[in-house]
């Protein structure tokens, strides 16, 4: 998933059309991606990036080298603050994952100072994250109980409606949305199918529950389905995020 999440960093950051200059509040960052995304694209004054999780702020203090960020653990109901607030306070593929999130919203519209913007982005799971909308469409056709596990259907927070509503919801002001692409080019079939063999993330876990037989059936539907004759193997899809913005009051 790292290498698509940079590439959609990067188109989230181009749609926001930031300033050079500003201070931002990265929540959520994990190991870093939108993080480096910042510093590379936005030419930020300072950037402080937060993250539950002690595992992925070390990975992201070694990974990134740049003066002007500071790497913390902190989660969405501990944000960091700032006097006079962030200009600009943005979350990566993490709202879906929050408990409360427009809560969470609430708390980033709080560290931002008046005017400023808040964003984030998530996956379309239900419609257009082709990679893996085709992977569950087929797994469900032969295992009913894989749609439990199927983001499409257990995060209905990824669509462009809930997403504007949150922010509406949290106070926030100009909501707007849009829709933010990039293409998930596969070489072979192989090259698809091999990330799904790594037992991290719901679907790799659910192969990973599989027996040889049912494992041996699901390849076999989705290479069916993703190769037809006559393409020579390359396997072009679109993965498409819903990004949301708003100023803070």
């Amino acid at each position: 998933m790292g290498r698509w999440s940079r590439r959609l960093a990067e188109r989230f950051i181009d749609w926001l059309g930031a300033e050079p200059n500003l201070a931002w509040l990265d929540v959520g960052c994990g190991t870093g991606a939108l993080t480096s995304v910042i510093c590379n694209v936005a030419d930020p004054s300072s950037v402080v990036a937060c993250d539950p999780s002690e595992a992925f702020v070390q990975d992201a203090r070694r990974r990134i080298k740049d003066g002007r960020v500071t790497v913390i653990v902190a989660g969405s109901d501990d944000l960091p603050q700032r006097k006079g607030g962030f200009d600009r306070v943005v979350s990566g593929l993490v709202l879906n994952f929050l408990t409360d999130p427009r809560r969470s919203v609430e708390e980033m519209r709080a560290r931002t100072r008046p005017g400023g913007m808040v964003a984030a982005y998530v996956w379309d799971y239900a419609d257009r994250m082709e990679f893996l909308r085709h992977f569950w469409d087929e797994a469900a056709a032969l295992d009913e109980s894989a749609r439990d596990l199927d983001e499409g259907f257990r995060f209905p927070m990824c669509r462009r409606d809930a997403l504007e509503s949150i922010f509406s919801a949290a106070g926030m002001r100009d909501v707007m949305s849009a829709a933010v692409e990039i293409p998930t080019r596969f070489e072979t079939f192989n090259d698809y199918w091999r990330p799904f063999l790594g037992g991290t993330g719901p679907a790799p876990s659910y192969v990973a529950s599989l027996s040889e037989e049912m494992l041996h059936g699901l390849r076999v539907r989705l290479e069916r389905r993703l190769v037809p004759a006559g393409t020579g193997g390359v396997i072009e899809l679109v993965a498409r995020a819903w990004a949301v913005r708003g100023a803070a009051p």
